[in-house]
């Protein structure tokens, strides 16, 4: 029974310890460093071909770090609002009670109207986060790391990444000791830069462009030429963003998917890349696919 404390005790106390790190990282750079990939690769290790015990373990040890920093975010808004901390627990509570039945009835009610709801490509409901929730569950449950990224795989290599991720930002403050002239080096930050990714997929190329697009506007140029209207809006204008998307979501909801619309142009394409579906193993032939000897 101590044991057993004594190891719940560790877990909690690694678990809180990355919740504080990563609580600084995202109030500093507005980036949330996952446990999903870790939690996934580890239990892919000791677990190998279950999948469905991997996205138990996945859950619990990434959804619950996500629950405690948007739980966090939450709170440090209504700060800034001036609203008391119990009124804003209060609010947590009952919202956090609303939305669960709220979530669960649409999604019944979506599975129920809509057929081949997740499956047919041609339509608006591809659900990208499922599909990449799945397939983590084959890739790191089912197969296994070992089998992709381990002495058993292709893609050894790969793991030399967590040591470039790890060096990388004492590569930049290393270049701005030595170049203490060079300014532009300070603004290189490693953790935004690999850490915006971590979207990618079900994220495409298309979200990529536009989000540099407006941080370089918004947080340059603006910045740079306008800071007391940067001052003054830049976090208004953040928040105008996100509920224009989920706005505009719904409206093209209610009057394009209820009518069975569709809308052909170049920002649909995904990445436009036609050889994208073609397989990579050697030997393997399809039709319009290259090849591979």
């Amino acid at each position: 029974m101590i044991v057993c404390i004594d190891h719940t005790t560790y877990i909690l106390y690694v678990l809180s310890s990355y919740c504080f790190l990563a609580g600084i990282l995202i109030f500093v750079e507005l980036q949330t460093p996952g446990l999903n990939i870790i939690t996934e690769y580890i239990i892919g290790y000791i677990y190998p071909g279950y999948p469905v015990a991997n996205m138990c373990f996945k859950v619990y040890g990434y959804i619950s770090m996500t629950q405690a920093i948007t739980f966090l975010q939450d709170f440090k808004l209504g700060h800034y609002m001036k609203i008391p901390p119990r009124t804003m627990f209060m609010a947590q509570v009952v919202g956090t009670l609303i939305a669960g039945f709220v979530y669960l009835g649409t999604a019944w009610w979506l599975m129920e109207t809509i057929p081949d709801i997740c499956e047919d490509t041609s339509s608006v409901w591809t659900c990208p986060s499922d599909t990449v929730f799945y397939d983590a569950s084959v890739i790191w449950g089912l197969i296994g790391p070992r089998r992709i990224f381990g002495d058993l795989g292709t893609y050894e290599k790969v793991n030399w990444f967590f040591l470039g991720g790890a060096i990388a930002p004492l590569l930049i403050w290393l270049a701005a000791r030595a170049f203490p002239q060079q300014e532009w080096i300070r603004l290189i930050n490693m953790p935004v830069l690999i850490g915006s990714t971590g979207m990618m997929p079900p994220a495409t190329a298309v979200n990529y462009t536009s989000w540099i697009i407006v941080g370089f506007f918004s947080g340059f140029v603006v910045f740079r030429y306008k800071p007391k209207w940067w001052r003054r809006h830049n976090y208004v204008l953040s928040g105008a963003l996100d509920a224009g998307l989920a706005f505009m979501g719904v409206l093209l909801y209610l009057c394009l998917g209820l009518e069975d619309i569709s809308i052909n142009w170049w920002g649909n394409d995904l990445d436009g890349c036609l050889l994208a579906h073609c397989p990579t193993a050697k030997g393997i032939a399809i039709e319009g696919c290259p090849v591979f000897t």
